[in-house]
C-alpha cells in the first residue's frame, strides 16, 4: 500500500561513509547494527550468533575485542560471515591495529582513550591500510576526566565536546571515514546530546541508548530516545542494547524503523488488542501469524482485526485483512477489497498461503526493475 505523504520524515543530509559493503550516511536507509555476547575466542558460537544476528536484518555487527586472542579470531570469524563486523575496542591501541589486519570493517573507539598521538596515528594508518572506517564512540560512563571537570557531571554538552574534540584529532590526521555515537542511559540525556551533535557536524550519527536495561523496559526507553530522534530527521545507524539476545535487539530496531517508515522489510500487523465484540481469538491468532511469518523479507502489511468496528477501516488501507464476523464466518480483504468469507479454522493457512504468493510476487518485480 502507498504512503501518505505526512507520513514522511525529512532526515538530516550527512556524509557518506562506508562499513564494509554498507553505506552509512547520506540518501542510504538506516542500518541496524547488534553486538554479540559470546566470547568473541568461542569463533563457532560468534559465527553461529552473528549469522542469527543477521538473518533477523542486522546490516552491522560489533564483536568485542577486549585481548589479542579475540582479535586474531576474527581473521576466521568474518570468512563465515556476510555482514560487516565492527571491532570494540578500549584502551589499548595494539587491538585496533589487529583487528584491522585481521578482517574488521570498522574500528569502534574513543581517540582519546587510546593514548599519545603516535598511537592514534598508528590506528588511523592501519584504517587506512584496511578500508577500515570508525566510529567515534562517546559514552556518558566514560568521559575524558578533564572534561568531567568542566562540566561536574555527563552532561549534553559535555559529551558533545569530547566528540568535537575525538573528530578533530582524527581529521587532524587526515581521517574522514568515521561515524558518532553520544550514547547515555539517559534518555534526555542522550535526545540533547544528539540533538547538539547533529547541528555541530555532518558525520552521520550512530544512535543508542546505552545499558537500556532488560527486552521491557530496554525496548520500551530505547523506542522513546530512538523514535524522538528518528522523527527529528536524526541518525544513520542504530542499536537498541538490551540485556537479552542480541537479535531482540534487531527485532526491536526493524519494529521502530517499520513503525516510523523508515524501513520496509517483512510483516507488519495491525492488529486490535481483542474485546468481546471478537469472532475470532485475536491474540492466539497473531502469534501464530507472527510466528509462521517470521521468514518473510517483503514489506507487506497485514490487519487482523476482530470485528466489524474498525475491521473494513484497517483493511483498505493494508495488503491483506481480517475482519472478524459472526457465525464462524470473517471477511477476507485482498489490496483493500473484500473477497469472500472464510472460516476460523482455515483463516491461518489461507493468510500464510497469501502472504507468501504476495511475497514471491514482489520478489519477481523486484527483480524486474
Amino acid at each position: 500500500m502507498s504512503i501518505r505523504p505526512f507520513r514522511d520524515i525529512k532526515r538530516r543530509k550527512t556524509r557518506e561513509i562506508s562499513v564494509g559493503n554498507v553505506k552509512i550516511g547520506g540518501d542510504n536507509p538506516i542500518a541496524i547494527q547488534s553486538m554479540t555476547n559470546t566470547k568473541t575466542t568461542d569463533i563457532k558460537s560468534t559465527i553461529d550468533q552473528i549469522i542469527n544476528i543477521a538473518e533477523e536484518g542486522a546490516d552491522i555487527v560489533r564483536v568485542s575485542c577486549p585481548d589479542e586472542s579475540s582479535t586474531k579470531a576474527l581473521k576466521d570469524i568474518s570468512k563465515h560471515v556476510g555482514i560487516p563486523i565492527v571491532a570494540d575496542i578500549h584502551f589499548h591501541f595494539k587491538r585496533a591495529l589487529e583487528a584491522a589486519e585481521n578482517g574488521a570493517s570498522c574500528l569502534r573507539i574513543n581517540p582519546g582513550n587510546i593514548g599519545d598521538k603516535k598511537k592514534v596515528k598508528e590506528v588511523v594508518n592501519a584504517a587506512k591500510n584496511n578500508g577500515c572506517s570508525i566510529r567515534v564512540g562517546v559514552n556518558a560512563g566514560s568521559l575524558e576526566k578533564d572534561i568531567l571537570e568542566k562540566y561536574k557531571e555527563p552532561c549534553p554538552e559535555a559529551l558533545v565536546d569530547s566528540a568535537i574534540r575525538n573528530i578533530q584529532i582524527l581529521e587532524d590526521l587526515d581521517f574522514f571515514n568515521l561515524k558518532v555515537s553520544v550514547k547515555s542511559s539517559d534518555v534526555f540525556l542522550s535526545l540533547w546530546a544528539y540533538r547538539q551533535l547533529s547541528k555541530k557536524t555532518d558525520y552521520p550519527l550512530h544512535l543508542g541508548i546505552t545499558e537500556a536495561g532488560s527486552f521491557i523496559p530496554g525496548s520500551i526507553k530505547s523506542s522513546i530516545g530512538l523514535g524522538t530522534l528518528l522523527l527529528e530527521g536524526i541518525g544513520d545507524t542504530l542499536r537498541v542494547s538490551l540485556s537479552d539476545d542480541p537479535v531482540k535487539e534487531v527485532k526491536i530496531g526493524n519494529e521502530i524503523l517499520k513503525s516510523l517508515n523508515l524501513k520496509k522489510r517483512g510483516v507488519k500487523i495491525i492488529s486490535c488488542p481483542s474485546c468481546a465484540r471478537q469472532g475470532f481469538n485475536v491474540i492466539e491468532t497473531v502469534k501464530l501469524l507472527e510466528n509462521k511469518l517470521s521468514h518473510i523479507k517483503s514489506p507487506i502489511t497485514l490487519s487482523i482485526i476482530g470485528c466489524v468496528v474498525n475491521g473494513p477501516g484497517e483493511a483498505a488501507l493494508t495488503d491483506l485483512g481480517i475482519t472478524g464476523g459472526g457465525n464462524n464466518n470473517h471477511m477476507l480483504y485482498i489490496n483493500g477489497n473484500q473477497t469472500n468469507k472464510i472460516k476460523t479454522n482455515e483463516m491461518i493457512d489461507r493468510i500464510v498461503s497469501l502472504v507468501e504468493e504476495k511475497d514471491i510476487e514482489i520478489q519477481k518485480n523486484s527483480q524486474i526493475k
